[in-house]
């Protein structure tokens, strides 16, 4: 990549291939991280690694995929590593304060959703900055860029799904004919990964040369959009008129005040900015349209005043809370566009000029927020465990009627750090705390049991039929404590019979799980083993006999399944039983 802007084929070429490659790296590296995410060594010794590591995968190369070719190469890298390294360290911190490996070694969903929106804003704001080499570039090019990478992305998620629609597509015709190779080796993830990751490099690139056609999408799309302003302004006035009428209880009866207000807030933004897009003189709006965004500029002040009065009021009343801490912090970036949105609209003309620069400043403002929201600067749970604890030691709520649970459930690491503060503190709040603790544990217990069932154990307590034979070694190293309830011997110190039996009539034996009552089937695929089915075999005598002895073969179904365009029909005939002892 050079330092200037590719402006020939043989560049848009080599800007193609690096894209190609970029793709495929990322499925690759996709399908690899898939393949150790249930491994018990990253759920629990390296799981802050494993966090990190799904990050800086999932979106460092889309953003390299955006910036390449349209930022200058010092730019590019630098922006590349800085992503790279601060998206690294939310997934450790993430990591690092959860308590357990319930969730797996994944990060946390708001973590996932917020890393997108931090890299798309910072990603813009560079961006911008890089195309006019200076800091704060002009409004309009901060408008295009993100509106462009914005239209992009959309049109890729739909291509993607459309190339796995024809797949599939392809995959039942030849169903038809009897050849199900094609069905299978899409299904498998080490072609999932990779082929939807090229098929996403290869979406961006092609709209990237397209820049028209993404121009006449989002002026359409905007167009549309800006209509809907007038009738949201006109909703949202009558309603706050209304509250003189109504009072605010039933508001705050909702439960969710605070939340609509600040959705309703933030639909406003976007419609007003659909209708303003990037603010050229020679291409003014409708007059309607004008007087409507005056109006609906002045409403998200009120909005997010109502809503930083509701949660006000809850943590007046019981303290913060995680939820509070997140709802406090977006009052603070919908405050700034609030407050610009006001003198944008009571400025005269140009029309809602200010919004230019309120929408820059919020921008960096939201992406200073989520940066201190996902680290220990501003964490939602430590936040709210100092705060409840200052409740608890200045007197506002008693020891008796603190909330020791929250500290254990919704206080992450902090949470239970307090909890062992308190509990060596002794008296009545250290009497409850100990009480949690126990009880806590108690939860835990069977989790952490699972956890530590090692493949020794459950070869140890899985007697296997016939004799001679023994489970596949990947079998007994699965992590069994996530996902479906498993037999108690794959989870637990807990014994039960392994067999083995052909039902999928491929060559390759299952693995059959006898526990409890219950046989459960396990085909091996892609290297992991994945539960198919149970079977009940009720009360029928001799039957667990018959299968140790090796008396046991896959049985072809009485009657045939109809396929009826690629539907599969199976006949009921109402007198077959689910299970039973008779003779086939």
């Amino acid at each position: 990549m050079s330092d200037s802007r590719p402006d020939s084929t043989e560049d848009m070429q080599t800007i193609a291939i690096g894209r190609l490659v970029i793709g495929l790296l990322q499925g690759v590296a996709l399908y690899l991280l898939w393949r150790v995410a249930d491994e018990p060594i990253w759920v629990a010794q390296l799981r802050p690694l494993f966090a990190a590591a799904a990050l800086v995968i999932i979106y460092v190369p889309l953003v390299a995929l955006v910036g390449l070719g349209s930022l200058r190469l010092r730019t590019f890298l630098a922006w590349t590593i800085v992503a790279a390294l601060v998206l690294a360290g939310l997934g450790v911190h993430d990591a690092g304060r959860a308590i357990d490996a319930r969730g797996g070694p994944w990060p946390s969903f708001g973590l996932w959703v917020s890393a997108a929106a931090m890299v798309f804003i910072a990603h813009h704001l560079i961006a911008a900055a890089d195309a006019e080499r200076r800091i704060i570039a002009s409004y309009p090019r901060y408008f295009e860029i993100a509106w462009k990478h914005g239209v992009q992305l959309a049109l890729s998620g739909a291509f993607v799904g459309v190339f796995w629609l024809v797949l599939y597509l392809g995959a039942a015709l030849f169903d038809m004919i009897g050849i199900r190779q094609v069905r299978d080796v899409i299904g498998e993830r080490w072609f999932v990964f990779p082929a939807t990751a090229v098929m996403a490099a290869a979406a961006i690139h092609l709209t990237d040369v397209r820049s028209g056609l993404i121009r006449g999408i989002r002026t359409v799309a905007l167009t549309l959009l800006a209509w809907l302003a007038p009738l949201l302004a006109a909703l949202t006035a009558a309603f706050l008129l209304a509250l003189p009428f109504t009072g605010l209880e039933p508001l705050w009866r909702t439960g969710r005040a605070a939340a609509l207000l600040l959705g309703a807030a933030a639909t406003l933004i976007v419609l007003i900015n659909a209708a303003y897009q990037d603010g050229q003189p020679d291409r003014p709006p409708p007059a309607p349209l004008r007087w409507a965004g005056r109006l609906a500029a002045i409403l998200p002040a009120a909005l997010t005043g109502l809503a930083a009065y509701a949660i006000w009021l809850r943590v007046d009343q019981h303290g913060l809370t995680p939820e509070r801490v997140i709802g406090i912090a977006c009052v603070v970036v919908g405050a700034c566009y609030a407050l610009g949105y006001v003198a944008a609209a009571l400025r005269t003309a140009p029309w809602l000029k200010p919004l230019e620069s309120t929408n820059i400043v919020a921008g960096v403002a939201a992406v200073a927020v989520l940066l201190a929201l996902f680290t220990p600067l501003a964490d939602p749970a430590r936040l709210s465990v100092a705060d409840q604890l200052r409740r608890l030691r200045n007197g506002t709520v008693s020891a008796a009627e603190f909330d020791y649970y929250f500290l254990h459930s919704s206080g992450a690491r902090y949470g239970r750090s307090a909890l062992e503060q308190l509990a060596a503190q002794g008296g009545a709040a250290g009497e409850r705390a100990a009480e949690t603790q126990w009880l806590g544990t108690r939860q835990r217990r069977q989790h952490r049991q699972e956890a530590a069932i090692t493949p020794e154990i459950r070869r140890a307590n899985i007697r296997v039929w016939p004799d001679g034979r023994s489970l596949p070694d990947n079998f007994l190293r699965q992590d069994w404590s996530t996902g479906w309830p498993q037999p108690s011997c794959l989870t637990a110190k807990a014994e039960c019979e392994a067999f083995f039996g052909d039902l999928t009539s491929d060559g390759v034996a299952e693995v059959l799980l006898s526990a409890g009552g219950m046989i459960s089937a396990y085909q091996e695929q892609e290297g992991r083993w994945e539960l198919i089915g149970r079977l009940e075999p009720g009360t029928c005598p001799g039957l667990v006999e018959a299968m140790r002895a090796g008396n046991l073969a896959p049985a072809p179904p009485r009657f045939a399944d109809l396929d009826v365009a690629g539907q599969r029909l199976r006949l009921e005939t109402g007198r077959t039983p689910v299970s039973g002892c008779g003779k086939s």
